[in-house]
């Protein structure tokens, strides 16, 4: 990871990610404590490069674990923007079954 710490008294550094198949970014930046993972993302920037992102149903995790937009985020952090599931694993499996 490249160096996220603070040169700054009361700032923050961390990751933000998002991948689509074709293209992964990973933006780092420097946040006040005290921002959330929602405005964190905003700041980064990957929610005007990338529209299909909806912030209204952002769906957030930091290094894999599902959180919640508004959680306060840490140093060091890496937060990752999920993307909608594209199908529903169970019914892909039932499907897949259904063939055999």
């Amino acid at each position: 990871m490249a160096d996220v710490g603070s040169s700054e008294e009361g700032f923050i550094g961390l990751e933000v990610a998002y991948a689509k198949p074709e293209e992964q970014v990973i933006v780092t930046i420097k946040v006040q404590q005290g921002t959330t993972i929602a405005q964190a993302a905003e700041l980064s920037g990957l929610l005007a490069r990338f529209p299909e992102i909806s912030d209204s149903e952002l769906k957030v995790g930091v290094f894999g674990v599902l959180c919640k937009p508004y959680k306060l985020v840490n140093q060091g952090d890496r937060i990752e923007i999920y993307r909608p599931l594209v199908h529903d694993p169970k019914e892909a499996r039932r499907q897949r079954a259904l063939k055999n």
